[in-house]
């Protein structure tokens, strides 16, 4: 897509999330001439304050609905546009306690979307999945290609899993054009504060202790959110329908080691580690071969150090956002 395009329509789903209201942040302001719908349910993880900036602008929309309702995805979707489906629910410890929502959000709802842009003749449908579709790694392993077999191993991994199945179905049967993204651990602002770099984050903010599992030995790669939202507008200029393209940071790190270097950072010490039983099913190790997108000639380029300590910063100077989000959410 040239960045002049005009008339380009873009249905962003889940665009009051993280990762939706930064691509969102980086698209709208980037394509002045392309149209972008966001669409969002504003479940408790979904908060309008993400886009406040974007209102203003002209191409850009805001409608609130449910991806898994056929009639309104039908009035919105048109011939020709491009969407992106960050729509979904994607906290592990909130599978375990309620794997059904996920199963109707995730499985049904990307079903529901995909039938919608299949029959009013979408041009992409990217979907935006998980390198935990991939399940655990051990420390000697190799990283996980696009043609590693999936082995998920929680309520969410598995509904992401299984929507990439059915992205594959209509790939094959219909020749649907559509992209799926792999993604490592993302961080960065507007990171709803459940997830483990905000939690930290904002409980040290309080003065409070952060809640580790276990030993803290899991190993997780980490990507800014940033580089993450380049990469998929990258993908939907770049990337060749039909593909998966792992999406990684280069950052892997246990979560001691991501616990200390916070504490070090926010000028705490040990003492502030709380040890907490560890997940169900907590997979040791998730780890991304990237060489695929690398060669169509995109990489990372943000810091990890540098990128976060911008977070740190970012969420001592938004109190008002996190604190009233944690607050709703005892």
């Amino acid at each position: 897509m040239d960045g002049d395009k005009k008339g380009q329509g873009f249905i962003v789903t889940g665009g009051c999330g993280f990762i939706g209201s930064n691509f969102l942040h980086l698209m709208v302001n980037k394509y002045p001439e392309a149209e972008f719908v966001n669409i969002d349910k504003l479940t408790y993880s979904g908060n309008l304050e993400n886009t406040k900036e974007l209102e203003d602008k002209p191409n850009y929309h805001f409608i609130q609905g449910d991806i898994g309702n056929e009639d309104l995805m039908n009035h919105i979707i048109k011939e020709g546009d491009i969407i992106v489906n960050f729509a979904a629910e994607s906290h592990v410890d909130n599978s375990i306690q309620d794997p059904q929502i996920f199963v109707k959000t995730n499985v049904l709802g990307t079903h529901t979307l995909l039938e919608v842009a299949r029959k009013k003749k979408a041009k992409l449908f990217v979907q935006i999945s998980t390198d935990e579709v991939y399940g655990t790694l051990n420390f000697d392993e190799s990283s996980s290609t696009e043609q590693d077999t999936l082995n998920p191993s929680s309520p969410y991994s598995a509904s992401k899993a299984a929507a990439e199945m059915i992205c594959i179905g209509n790939m094959i049967t219909f020749k649907q054009p559509i992209i799926i993204t792999r993604s490592s651990n993302n961080f960065g602002p507007f990171q709803f504060p459940e997830k483990v770099i905000p939690l930290f984050v904002t409980n040290l903010l309080e003065g409070k202790k952060v809640p580790l599992y276990g030993e803290g030995k899991n190993v997780r790669d980490w990507i800014y959110v940033e580089d993450n939202c380049e990469a998929i507008d990258f993908l939907i200029q770049n990337g060749e329908v039909g593909e998966i393209y792992n999406i990684g940071g280069g950052n892997e790190l246990q979560n001691i080691d991501l616990t200390k270097t916070i504490l070090e950072k926010m000028g705490f010490n040990e003492m502030y580690i709380e040890r907490v039983q560890d997940r169900k099913g907590h997979d040791l190790r998730y780890s991304l071969d990237c060489t695929k997108i690398n060669n169509l000639g995109w990489s990372p380029k943000c810091n990890f150090d540098e990128s976060l300590e911008k977070t740190i910063n970012w969420y001592k100077q938004n109190k008002n956002w996190w604190e009233q989000l944690k607050n709703e959410n005892k």
